[in-house]
């Protein structure tokens, strides 16, 4: 006997128009919001749509509009909550203006950028949010036509939007909130100095040793990668020395767990034996005692941005380039002490 079950038919527009007793136009209209639909008919419609199981057909639509209601998503690492909570917020902004997200992770691989951009291309998305690991990605998208916009780190200045922090400023903030405590001794441990994001937090640390004329120890700025057990292991090494730094600054969320962990395993007591300080917030930082005192920049909002930004340049193609710049701010959560003596 065969009992393989035939396949599940989709209800059509014109089964949706026939039910709730209106023309296939009208139903059309109701459904999608374009153009001009009684309130009484446009729910009846979207109420019988809903029982009947109808879904729009957003690539059927594209096609015959020429346009897209879908936007491509890259990030580099959805397993990093920076990375999960802007992609929220791109998501919660596509949603309030009718869009579609293609979403595509990298999961620390920047070496399949361009094929993950390929592939959002051959989905028709109407524009791409990124946060780029190089300047390919502008290159490529700008000779299809495909609008992009930077977020988080930027690589083509000239040429492209982007929504970043002032990671300069906000890093030279942070270092002097641990000279100010009478820290010298301070360790950076940064992921890479090749995006603008590691360069420029590098910088600010720089700035801020220069501005209180501490001489810079090359051997307390150490590259700990994307990995928090790589930045254990680093943080462990130098927390080890007999001259160990006397403070943290770890810039980015994995790099603070790393370091925090070290500190533990080592026996170290934050802050009285070692001061430690984050770039980027994660919830675990409120969880441990003492918390973990950190700069905070807003993901979701980062994330709203940069699409609201995509939104108009898909509306305004020929507008100049420009680059927004967010607010970060200091969380004291008590990981900062003087240095002992």
């Amino acid at each position: 006997m065969n009992d393989r079950r035939a396949p599940f038919a989709r209800p059509t527009i014109r089964e949706v128009a026939d039910a709730a007793g209106v023309s296939r136009s009208t139903a059309s209209r109701a459904l999608s919001g374009n153009g001009y639909a009684a309130p009484e008919v446009r729910e009846r419609v979207r109420a019988v749509a809903k029982e009947l199981g109808y879904v729009v057909d957003v690539t059927a639509r594209s096609l015959k509009q020429r346009t897209s209601r879908s936007v491509g998503v890259l990030v580099s690492d959805l397993r990093n909550v920076f990375y999960a909570e802007l992609a929220s917020g791109i998501g919660e902004e596509a949603r309030a203006h009718g869009r579609t997200l293609v979403l595509v992770d990298l999961r620390g691989d920047g070496s399949d950028e361009l094929e993950a951009a390929e592939a959002l291309v051959a989905s028709r998305v109407s524009g791409v949010i990124a946060t780029p690991v190089s300047k390919e990605l502008s290159g490529f998208l700008s000779r299809i036509g495909v609008p992009l916009i930077e977020v988080d780190r930027r690589f083509d200045a000239e040429g492209t939007d982007a929504v970043v922090v002032d990671n300069r400023a906000a890093a030279r903030d942070t270092t002097s909130r641990l000279l100010k405590a009478g820290h010298e001794r301070i360790a950076l441990l940064i992921d890479e100095t090749e995006w603008t994001t590691g360069d420029e937090r590098q910088r600010g640390y720089l700035d801020a040793l220069a501005a209180r004329k501490v001489r810079v120890d090359e051997t307390l700025i150490v590259q700990a990668g994307w990995d928090a057990d790589e930045a254990r292991a680093a943080a462990e090494r130098i927390l080890s020395r007999p001259d160990r730094p006397t403070a943290v600054f770890a810039a980015n969320n994995v790099l603070t767990e790393g370091s925090w962990r070290a500190a533990v395993a080592l026996g170290l007591d934050i802050p009285s034996d070692v001061s430690l300080v984050g770039f980027d917030d994660a919830p675990w930082m409120s969880m441990v005692e003492p918390g973990v005192s950190t700069r905070s920049q807003d993901a979701g909002a980062l994330g709203a941005t940069a699409m609201r930004a995509l939104l108009e340049r898909i509306d305004t193609p020929d507008s100049p380039v420009r680059t927004i710049v967010m607010p970060t701010r200091f969380v004291d959560r008590g990981s900062i002490a003087p240095p002992r003596r």
